[in-house]
């Protein structure tokens, strides 16, 4: 009866069969270790967050360049700040509200400047008057202690490093950005003050890139649960395909053949549904 798993077309079937199973299955498996990886990441994030809080300042030299471990980490560096560069980066949220983060440039001994975020400030940056509640820097030689963070790779509402501002206004915080803006050299790296000058706000420092629980990791999660679906989807097709092919072959080795199961349609002249009618008159 099962004689039809021997032909091309089953061969077919089943060599298809026997290869998408594991394929679905290890990919599902593959996207679901993806998601608990980035779930460990977020937990050790969190961990070194909480470290780096309690943890010592350290010199900006020793913690350079920036990775997941020394992200957020205090430093301390000494410096004189540029007040004729000073910046803002707008559309910047702060406890649900909009603003912008006020950047100075901070000249370095060792002969490059670190972008320094003194404060958050609420408003639009483009306006004159906001613009003017910003304190100036300290005068003379400084010695700033803030949270270290890496150069940031996103734009601000799709607005890039620097096309589409105003003057003195910056869209992501980076080197790359700060080239054409500061006739110097600029670490790779910004740092964030723990105590600003009012009105401005401190500005907590960010969890690092590609770290936690953020929308790619739903994500994997999502796509694990699509790859089983599509195991599951692989299996079901195969039992339809194998009963439907079963009851036929049962079927025919009864004697019933798909034509008997069909209703009989009425022949030609059998009643007078189907009776060619005469011409008229005719005898």
């Amino acid at each position: 009866m099962y004689r039809f798993l021997l032909t091309p077309r089953w061969w077919a079937i089943n060599v298809f069969t026997v290869l998408a199973i594991p394929l679905c299955l290890f990919m599902g498996s593959w996207q679901l270790g993806r998601f608990e990886t980035r779930v460990d990441s977020h937990r050790e994030q969190q961990t070194q967050a909480d470290d780096a809080r309690t943890a010592a300042s350290a010199p900006l030299r020793d913690l350079l360049p920036v990775t997941t471990e020394t992200s957020g980490r205090q430093v301390t560096a000494t410096g004189r700040y540029d007040t004729g560069h000073q910046l803002l980066v707008p559309d910047r949220d702060l406890d649900g509200r909009k603003g912008f983060y006020v950047l100075t440039m901070l000249r370095t001994d060792g002969g490059k400047a670190l972008p320094v975020v003194r404060g958050w400030l609420p408003g639009d940056a483009g306006s004159a008057a906001d613009a003017a509640k910003v304190p100036a820097p300290p005068a003379g030689e400084t010695s700033v202690t803030g949270a270290l963070q890496p150069s940031e790779s996103r734009t601000s509402k799709g607005v890039g490093p620097s096309g589409g501002l105003p003057q003195g206004q910056l869209g992501v915080i980076s080197a790359a950005s700060l080239v054409n803006l500061v006739p110097y050299e600029v670490y790779d790296a910004w740092v964030t003050v723990a105590k600003a000058p009012a009105p401005l706000t401190p500005v907590p420092p960010a969890a690092a890139p590609n770290t936690g629980l953020d929308l790619k990791a739903f994500q994997n999660l999502g796509y694990t649960g699509e790859w089983f679906v599509f195991a599951g989807f692989v299996v079901f097709m195969w039992f339809r395909l194998f009963r439907r092919e079963a009851e036929a072959a049962k079927d025919l080795a009864l004697g019933i053949t798909p034509e008997e199961t069909l209703p009989q349609q009425p022949q030609p002249g059998a009643d007078g549904a189907g009776q060619k009618r005469s011409p008229a008159g005719a005898a």
